[in-house]
């Protein structure tokens, strides 16, 4: 089993005006002259997307050598507020609304025979070092696997509080350090000859990578957000079991490591069990408690789909093209 680190991340290498500026804040420990978002500034930009990532860092493992007071600093909301509100925005001008989650959750376990995500392409055709950069952009998220999603513990009730706990509890191991997730990924990547330190790969992946991660912290730290977060969830949930199925296949082909066989092996089965919890447990018992969060749910999945298609696209696309899908 790795060891995984508990200590703190390093700051992220800049990529532009707004990143930079929240690096230097952190840096220095001065929030006085954080600068104003321009309207032309792009959404779905890296420099966006790292500035936004780096601030939701802060609620999470923090950085080293940075004041952990930091996280609830004013100006770094005020900052996190705007960027978060020009994100939110692409996504409702791109997410086609809904208000019917469990035609959404019906539509969603129907099973495909073929597809154009990284998982098919894995399965059949793609290279070893091809499956080693998609753990490379997958890291960001499994590293912190279960984290994001548990903001809505406190926000919820009755039994769909109790069924959720109990989904996470299997997310957090069972009670055992070893079945972590987050630590079955870390034995993935050290078996895969990469680093698996936490946030390691920040600085190589896309914008597209770091919206992903992103969305889950967007809707996972506002309570106004809570029934987007467990649509969130639950569409993950309920696409896992056959997308995990896939990676197994890709990953026997290719003569894996046993590791990385069993992380997405173990994801097989119990997602299969957690979409049902997820369905009726979690979700339903929400709806019978607060109907009007239904929009929210469908947002929280459809914003899943969106976001994971252009990360997705974006790394087949540059497979394809012989070409590496990392940053330099």
């Amino acid at each position: 089993m790795t060891t995984m680190t508990v200590s703190a991340p390093t700051l992220p290498t800049a990529c532009g005006e707004l990143s930079d500026a929240v690096v230097a804040a952190l840096s220095s420990g001065d929030t006085s002259a954080l600068p104003t978002v321009s309207s032309d500034v792009d959404p779905m930009g890296r420099d966006l997307q790292l500035a936004l990532q780096t601030l939701y860092e802060l609620h999470y493992r923090g950085f080293a050598g940075v004041d952990a007071g930091l996280e609830w600093d004013p100006e770094l909301l005020r900052l996190r507020a705007v960027l978060e509100a020009r994100f939110l925005a692409n996504l409702r001008d791109n997410v086609e609304p809904g208000d019917d989650p469990v035609a959404e959750m019906d539509a969603l376990s129907v099973e495909t025979t073929s597809g154009t995500g990284p998982s098919w392409f894995l399965k059949d055709e793609g290279t070893w070092d091809q499956m080693r950069e998609y753990f490379a952009h997958r890291s960001l998220y499994h590293l912190k696997e279960g984290d994001p999603h548990a903001w809505a513990i406190p926000r919820i009730q009755g039994q769909a509080k109790a069924a959720f706990v109990a989904v996470e509890f299997d997310e957090y191991g069972g009670g055992r350090g070893d079945r972590v997730h987050q630590q079955l990924w870390a034995d993935l990547m050290t078996a895969a000859d990469l680093d698996p330190t936490y946030l390691a790969y920040l600085d190589r992946v896309p914008a597209e990578t770091l919206a992903t991660v992103n969305l889950m912290s967007l809707l996972g730290l506002h309570r106004s957000r809570r029934g987007a977060t467990l649509g969130h969830f639950a569409a993950i949930e309920i696409t896992s079991s056959p997308g995990s199925a896939r990676f197994v296949a890709g990953l026997r082909r290719l003569e894996a490591p046993e590791e990385c066989v069993h992380f997405y092996a173990e994801h097989v089965e119990a997602d299969a069990v957690h979409e049902q919890v997820m369905r009726h447990d979690v979700i339903g018992d929400l709806l019978r408690r607060e109907p009007e969060l239904a929009p929210d749910v469908v947002f929280g999945m459809r914003s899943l789909a969106y976001l994971d298609d252009l990360a997705g696209d974006r790394l087949v696309a540059a497979w394809r093209r012989r070409e590496s899908s990392l940053l330099a």
